[in-house]
């Protein structure tokens, strides 16, 4: 029972990494309907900055600027990238956000090189705590309680402040926000800085915890993918559960799969399983609302 509770705790702070990207890939498709499988790259390229700038600068100096940098990234790329296309049939957007995947991937492979780097700089430390049987790094619970906080911000940006309500809208309504006088195309370029931020505190957080290389973020991103598409597409909150949900069952998985069902690689298999039968029993997730159409 010990082991199951410590896989469980470990497969909280995992899945706390996944529902932050996660939540990255909601607040772009809620705010412009994109899905941006460019996501992981970009969170994978502001950890490699991120890398570059630990060289000369404290943790607590670096992390804000690397924030700063990944929202003027997600900016840039909404302005000149998506803009031009929105509005087009989505197999274009489609396109054009794994045109920016390659594009970003092997940007960090020509700046960096491919060979895999060690990234061992933790916002709090590595050291590890004993809570009963289970034992937790400081890492993990930084990770889990950043996760907390990052959503609770999230949740009262949107429901209380006037740039968040005005998200709200232009993603309920774009062309009644435009009548209602909302700068809708800033409200769109907010959308992309928020998500990149996101995503940037997601790399930083999960290369300690793997190798720092360019394709680090495949699996990552395919995890969230299943964490956003569980929860719900336009559910922040759902996003989170749906990590933490992911995040568990790929431990559990992981550890008490039989050696004939391929062990710890049965987790990715399981995961794709989660995705197709969401999208066949519940396409909008546990806590993403359901479309009405009149017939």
């Amino acid at each position: 029972m010990s082991e199951f509770w410590q896989q469980a705790v470990t497969g909280l702070a995992t899945g706390s990494i996944y529902g932050l990207l996660a939540l990255a890939i909601v607040l772009i498709y809620r705010s412009t309907t994109v899905i941006n499988f460019a996501q992981g790259e970009l969170a994978m390229f502001t950890t490699f900055v991120a890398w570059s700038m630990f060289h000369w600068g404290a943790y607590w100096v670096v992390f804000p600027l690397t924030l700063l940098m990944a929202a003027g990234l997600g900016a840039f790329i909404e302005r000149v990238v998506i803009r031009p296309v929105e509005g087009r049939p989505t197999l274009n957007i489609i396109i054009v956000t794994l045109g920016l995947f390659a594009v970003v991937n092997n940007l960090a492979t020509i700046i960096w090189g491919g060979q895999p780097k060690g990234f061992r700089y933790y916002p709090i430390s590595d050291e590890t705590i004993k809570i009963g049987s289970t034992v937790l790094s400081m890492h993990d619970l930084a990770i889990m309680l950043f996760a907390a906080v990052i959503m609770i911000a999230l949740y009262l940006f949107f429901q209380y402040t006037p740039v968040g309500l005005a998200m709200r809208a232009t993603a309920q309504n774009p062309v009644a926000s435009r009548l209602m006088g909302i700068r809708v195309g800033r409200m769109l370029t907010l959308g992309w800085a928020l998500s990149a931020s996101v995503g940037a505190v997601a790399g930083m957080f999960i290369a300690p915890l793997l190798l720092l290389q360019p394709p680090m973020m495949l699996a990552v991103l395919l995890y969230a993918f299943a964490a956003a598409v569980l929860g719900g597409l336009d559910s922040p909150l759902g996003a989170v559960v749906g990590g933490l949900i992911i995040g568990v069952t790929e431990n559990l998985v992981g550890t008490y799969s039989p050696e004939s069902w391929l062990g710890p690689d049965m987790s990715l298999t399981v995961t794709v399983a989660i995705i197709i039968l969401v999208l066949v029993i519940r396409p909008s997730g546990i806590f993403g609302r359901r479309a009405l159409r009149r017939v």
